[in-house]
């Protein structure tokens, strides 16, 4: 009977803090994602570190697009990999890892929006954010601005559905496997976003 995993400690402060062009000693750096997990599994935690900053910037982006929040996002990112960690020996190799990875921040993306709900009863920015968009002298900062704004208000079914198809660039299957829904409901959420979306944008960039 093999022993099951047993992970060690995360390291000091708690916290997987990405360091842009840090390589973690020793590894070479075309180690595929599942030779990286049998390391870390061997317990090499600096092989772990190799495979947050792989996969880094596609969790970041969609986490920022989700939650519209720059420092929730960090927290997200923070909870998403630290949860990747403690369940890396129940990780099956017939899944790709960043699908497995994108299904545990999914769901922490859901968890912190449900918290957030229950304190504030809404999403959408106040009247000072939305101003600043409009003042703002950077054309492109405002545009994602605007962007955001729209994307603020919708549901969190049909933005998590609209970023995960046209942030992410996934097909209807992925989406499936990522958020337990059905592909059916997912293509009907992606278009009720777009559509809801479309007439948002027109509205906030003519104010």
């Amino acid at each position: 009977m093999v022993e099951a995993w047993k992970p060690q400690a995360a390291p000091q402060p708690g916290r997987w803090d990405r360091q842009e062009g840090r390589r973690a000693p020793g590894l070479p750096t075309d180690m595929t994602d599942a030779a990286l997990i049998v390391r870390v599994l061997a317990g090499d935690i600096d092989a772990y570190t190799s495979l947050v900053d792989r996969h880094y910037e596609p969790c970041a982006r969609y986490a920022r697009r989700m939650l519209g929040n720059g420092h929730d996002a960090e927290d997200v990112l923070q909870e998403t990999f630290m949860h990747a960690y403690l369940g890396l020996g129940r990780y099956h190799e017939r899944h790709q890892f960043r699908a497995w990875l994108f299904r545990i921040l999914v769901n922490q993306c859901r968890s912190h929006v449900r918290h957030r709900m229950r304190q504030a009863r809404r999403f959408v920015h106040d009247a000072s954010a939305e101003a600043s968009v409009r003042a703002s002298e950077d054309g492109a900062d405002a545009l994602r601005g605007v962007l955001q704004s729209a994307l603020d208000r919708l549901d969190p079914p049909a933005r998590e559905a609209l970023l995960l198809k046209y942030g992410e660039q996934l097909d209807y299957e992925q989406m499936s496997r990522m958020t337990g829904s059905s592909i059916s409901a997912l293509k009907m959420r992606v278009k009720r976003a777009r559509d809801a979306v479309r007439p948002m944008l027109e509205e906030l960039l003519h104010e």
